[in-house]
């Protein structure tokens, strides 16, 4: 699934072209192969999961779940599926290709304006997971979002959440969107040869790869939105950010499905709620750690603090999505949101 060395060569020249969800869908088969205790594999009913990277550690409890069994105890066979970016985990939900997405929240008021009717139906996460970090060269210019202007800025795809809110960050800081360049380069050794080689000055990206950031000297960070309080700074408010979403004629119709996979989620929330980085690090594949499992569990350490413990969508968030939205994106600016209907809390609040 990780194409490393092709993927570092077109990030190096800034030209990263992300994989078609057909070759990736195929590649990813694999991803619940190594599935220890209580994988994909088995009876029950069968449901795909594409995940905006599944070994980011943003998106952590989708795998994570899998890893404690609780997919398994609920009856259910889960199929993991991994893209790159958010962005085409949305694109593989709504061509029917999977029956949910674990991604950004946001991604369910931008589909509501294209007339595509989805919804989170079990919250991760309260605040983005999000840091902005700076190359080593450009940090003495690059010190805050309104030093933007005329800089090439790393985003893991266009369309997606860091792209989105990076967006913001420049509009809120007096900086035109058309004033600086986007370049998607996904997330890893992409980003990081991309930050290194001098194709991105800096970019948004989340676990582990900015601990390897930090931890090769290999740049700085300018803005972390790894905490409630971090979001609160950046972005004015709580921003619901790593959830299940899923089609709403989907959702209607198979609510005994839904019910046991949030039933799942809000289980192992709770559980790493209760548990050290380190623990959870250990039910993770092998692989995640890329060889450095005190790193890996530093990454989880830090980003811990935007998950919450009980799958309900924070009061306020949907809010302030909707404000950083309408802040640089025509479509939802000029449209009206009914933000009831991009999410519920029908099933959280129904789990025992």
């Amino acid at each position: 699934m990780r194409k490393t060395a092709r993927y570092a060569s077109l990030a190096a020249t800034g030209l990263l072209a992300l994989s078609s969800l057909t070759a990736c869908a195929n590649d990813a088969a694999s991803s619940t192969a190594d599935t220890g205790s209580g994988g994909g594999g088995g009876k029950g009913e069968t449901v795909k999961i594409m995940v905006g990277g599944l070994d980011k550690v943003i998106y952590l409890p989708a795998m994570l779940t899998q890893r404690l069994g609780y997919f398994q105890a609920e009856g259910l066979n889960v199929q993991l599926l991994s893209e790159p970016a958010g962005v085409q985990a949305e694109t593989a939900l709504v061509s029917g290709q999977v029956q949910g997405a674990v991604g950004f929240y946001d991604h369910t008021l931008d589909l509501q304006v294209k007339g595509k009717s989805v919804e989170s139906v079990v919250q991760f996460s309260h605040a983005p997971g999000e840091v902005e970090v700076v190359s080593n060269k450009a940090a003495g210019d690059l010190t805050s979002p309104k030093d933007f202007k005329g800089r090439k800025l790393g985003v893991t795809g266009l369309g997606s959440s860091t792209d989105f809110l990076t967006k913001y960050l420049a509009v809120k800081n007096g900086v035109k969107i058309s004033d600086f360049t986007p370049v998607a380069v996904g997330a890893g050794p992409t980003f990081i040869a991309a930050l290194k080689k001098g194709a991105i000055d800096g970019g948004m990206t989340t676990d582990p790869t900015v601990a390897t950031i930090l931890d090769k000297k290999a740049g700085k960070i300018l803005i972390d939105m790894r905490t409630p309080e971090g979001s609160q700074e950046a972005l004015g408010g709580p921003y619901p950010s790593s959830s299940l979403y899923m089609q709403t004629d989907w959702v209607n119709g198979h609510k005994e499905t839904i019910q046991k996979m949030v039933n799942a989620f809000v289980k192992t929330l709770k559980w790493m709620s209760t548990h050290s980085a380190d623990e959870i690090a250990a039910k993770m594949p092998a692989d995640y750690s890329q060889g450095n499992k005190a790193l890996y569990a530093q990454a989880i350490k830090s980003t811990l603090p935007m998950f919450t413990d009980d799958g309900v969508m924070p009061q306020g968030g949907p809010e302030t999505v909707e404000k950083v939205l309408k802040a640089f994106n025509p479509n939802i600016k000029n449209a009206k949101v009914d933000l009831s209907k991009t999410y519920t809390t029908e099933f959280v609040k129904a789990v025992k």
